[in-house]
């Protein structure tokens, strides 16, 4: 069964849109991200406009953050306080990203920004991730402990420090809000709630403990997803209210799922999957970019009418 989609102007089948949410919904839940990163290129993929495509996914963004929170919420791994700060910056950064999405839909580079972006990143991301968790997989089963990073005595130098009592830290409340606007920049542009580059930046740069990140990166995600997709469908008109209804009741139902699957999976191997799903969208997305379009059209000037 198809149904036709307003703003997209696309006709589509519903049972392809409903899984598409289930199997995202499925990996954010496994992950503990939005999927966002993963939604926006495959509704590219099936015909959806990339600025479209952005602004209907946050809808589904929020729903699976949001029974991801509660999730974790009941097992008390989220860190408020920490959330709050990533937060503060996220807002901010969410209003920077929606002006430049703006202006770059003004001068017509909105497509190709939201492809090139998502390549480099998905591609660096990816080739990291990829590398750290063959080295972690090797080493635990050769018995090797891998060696803990550094702390980055920098960031403990810097000035505004605050007490995170769940995360055990004492920290200049400057990262944490960087963090948050740089992640709120790319949820506007790329349609992402940013878990994918959330999660690493409070393990590795904040150094806050693995069982509350996931967490606390919900609670920050629910807030400056669904900011993100007010102010695209009241600037940008880019939401798609039925497209998105469709993307939530796939993607709620599939984040169960990856949740009690995420129980039963090692954390290297887990990490391992991310990054090459990572890396095939990538180059999907790039080999898009420098192929021939299916319709080749030339550009001539026209005789000026009598």
């Amino acid at each position: 069964m198809q149904i036709y989609l307003p703003i997209a102007e696309l006709p589509v089948s519903i049972l392809t849109i409903l899984a598409m949410g289930a199997a995202v919904g499925f990996l954010s839940g496994m992950f503990g991200i939005g999927g966002g990163f993963l939604m926006t290129p495959l509704l590219i993929f099936l015909g959806i406009p990339p600025a479209v495509a952005v602004g209907t996914q946050t809808t589904q963004v929020v729903a699976s953050s949001v029974t991801g929170a509660l999730a974790h919420f009941t097992r008390g791994s989220i860190d408020f306080k920490m959330g709050g700060v990533l937060l503060a910056g996220g807002i901010a950064g969410s209003l920077s990203g929606i002006y430049l999405f703006k202006l770059l839909t003004a001068i017509g580079q909105i497509d190709l920004a939201i492809s090139v972006v998502y390549v480099a990143f998905l591609s660096v991301i990816g080739a990291m991730m990829m590398i750290e968790s063959v080295q972690a997989i090797r080493a635990a089963r050769g018995g090797r402990v891998t060696p803990k990073r550094k702390h980055h005595s920098w960031i403990h130098g810097l000035p505004f420090k605050a007490r995170f009592r769940r995360s055990k830290l004492y920290i200049s409340v400057i990262p944490p809000v960087l963090v948050g606007y740089f992640v709120g920049t790319l949820s506007a542009i790329m349609g992402v709630g940013g878990g994918f580059i959330m999660i690493p930046a409070m393990i590795y740069l904040l150094r806050m403990p693995t069982n509350v990140v996931i967490g606390t990166s919900f609670f920050q995600i629910v807030f400056v997803a669904a900011l993100t997709g007010v102010l695209h469908s009241v600037e940008n008109q880019a939401v798609d209210i039925v497209l998105g209804f469709l993307l939530v009741i796939g993607g709620v139902i599939g984040a169960q799922y990856g949740v009690r699957a995420a129980e039963k999976m090692p954390a290297e191997q887990l990490r391992a999957l991310l990054a090459a799903i990572l890396l095939l969208i990538g180059m999907r997305l790039g080999y898009d970019l420098v192929s021939t379009p299916p319709d080749v059209y030339s550009v001539i000037e026209a005789e000026p009418l009598p």
